[in-house]
Parts: C-alpha cells; sequence; structure tokens
C-alpha cells in the first residue's frame, strides 16, 4: 500500500518524515533518503501498533472548504 509523506530538513540539518494520515508516524535521519527509509519502518509499526489496540490504521481525510 503507498502513503503520502511529507519530509523536510529541520533548523539543525536532520530530516524529518512524517506520515499524516496515521496520527503519531514521524521519523527522521540524517539525509532524505535515511528518512525516507526509516519512516516506511515507522510506518509498518505504526500499523501494527494500531490494530493491537483495535484502532483504525488511518485517520478519514477530507477537504473542505472554509469562506
Amino acid at each position: 500500500m503507498k502513503y503520502e509523506v511529507l519530509i523536510y530538513q529541520d533548523e539543525d540539518g536532520k530530516f524529518i518524515a512524517d506520515c499524516p494520515i496515521i496520527p503519531g508516524c514521524m521519523s527522521q535521519g540524517d539525509t532524505f533518503e535515511e528518512a525516507e527509509m526509516n519512516i516506511r519502518d515507522a510506518i509498518k509499526v505504526c500499523l501494527e501498533v494500531r490494530k493491537e489496540l483495535g484502532m483504525p490504521p488511518i485517520i478519514v481525510r477530507r477537504e473542505v472548504e472554509v469562506a
């Protein structure tokens, strides 16, 4: 399955990876590639934990229009 991840560099030069559709699922790395690899592992662990706790695997994501 594919999950959207956000990867950005913080003020200390570390790369932060976040999977916003899975609450709290984040990782980091010294390089972009390392952060990408680490978030893959984090996603697997987060999904396993959520399953063990009887929680839905992901949150519902919707776009809403605000005037």
